[in-house]
């Protein structure tokens, strides 16, 4: 098993993306047959009800994590809560799952989107610098 410092989390909904704020989350990779992974949010209490209605429902769900270092790309997870525990004023919540085989160039795409959009010279370097910091979900993904 390998363990990574899970730095952004994102939950993936049909208007978009929803950033969830962590307090602290790892990603393991169990590299086992079935590539299984698992992701742990530790995050505030406001998000009880958002996991909790997806571990009810037995939801499958994708979401995307900065893992060790925010320059790197996104991970795309496909994922299922496993449980959530509140700790303290937080709480925890497992999430197991795989890695979603296509991983996206996510500067390739940005670019290629802005460009698309008629971006002038001035300021495709101001814009391309402010999206790959807070990565907005592009048109294509």
């Amino acid at each position: 098993m390998k363990t990574f410092k899970m730095l952004s989390f994102d939950l993936v909904t049909e208007d978009g993306m929803q950033n969830v704020p962590l307090v602290d989350g790892i990603v393991i990779n169990q590299e086992n047959s079935h590539q299984s992974w698992i992701l742990e949010l530790f995050i505030e209490q406001k998000y009880h009800s958002t996991f909790s209605d997806l571990l009810d429902k037995n939801a499958v769900f994708d979401v995307r994590a900065v893992i060790s270092f925010p320059e790197n790309e996104p991970a795309p997870f496909h994922v299922a809560v496993y449980a959530v525990q509140e700790i303290g004023d937080h709480l925890s919540v497992l999430l197991k799952g795989t890695l979603k085989a296509k991983r996206s160039k996510y500067a390739e795409q940005l670019l290629a989107e802005l460009l698309s959009e008629g971006v002038s010279v001035e300021d495709l370097l101001n814009r391309f610098a402010r999206d790959m910091k807070i990565r907005p979900k592009l048109k294509n993904d």
